[in-house]
């Protein structure tokens, strides 16, 4: 297994994300996300295995072996390319938004300062 260039990278996520659009992928994805609702760790429980079986299966046509260590190289290979190279980091945030839940965001606009003011 040698190390992936920035647009291997962006192949087998492009692959992988073709993959889980399958009729037959997607029916699965939706059956699971159908019994798991939003809860974050059913969906790791029973989503996230199905988008790594998919995953596992384009990565080893590339060298990366069949095994969770091969996911594991790659995923680590993924993070490191996602610091330069904006589209390696969005295709990889669209495959995770397949197992994890969307999270909501609380941002408080109002300063300290503010607070203090309006007290």
């Amino acid at each position: 297994m040698e190390a992936l260039s920035s647009q291997q990278a962006v192949d087998i996520l492009n692959k992988t994300l073709n993959q889980l659009n399958l009729p037959e992928n997607n029916k699965k994805l939706e059956e699971a996300r159908e019994n798991v609702g939003n809860e974050m760790l059913k969906m790791m429980q029973f989503i996230f295995p199905i988008v790594m079986e998919i995953q596992l299966e384009v990565i080893k046509e590339y060298g990366f072996p069949e095994t969770r260590e091969g996911i594991v190289k790659f995923s680590q290979m993924i993070r490191s390319f996602e610091k330069d190279d904006a589209e390696v980091a969005r295709l990889h945030s669209l495959i995770k938004a397949y197992y994890m839940p969307p999270m909501a965001v609380h941002t408080n606009t109002e300063s300290s300062e503010e607070k203090v003011l309006s007290s």
